[in-house]
């Protein structure tokens, strides 16, 4: 069995098909895996700031109640 050029040229064309498939599937999951992995540790240091926040509120407090100073 012999393969003709229009025959070839359709293998190559699917071959590409399915490669550019391939590279934007994978692009796509690991845009959305990266995506979501930054949403949670921006929640996370989200979280981290308020409770720094009220961290720094509370030495102020005591510092102020230890050293007599005035607001």
């Amino acid at each position: 069995m012999t393969v003709t050029e229009p025959q070839v040229w359709v293998l190559i064309g699917v071959f590409a098909a399915i490669m550019i498939g391939g590279f934007t599937l994978t692009t796509t999951l690991l845009l959305r895996a990266m995506k979501s992995g930054f949403e949670t540790v921006d929640a996370k240091f989200e979280v981290l700031n308020v409770k720094l926040e009220h961290l720094d509120r509370d030495v102020s407090a005591l510092m102020r109640h230890t050293f007599g100073i005035a607001e």
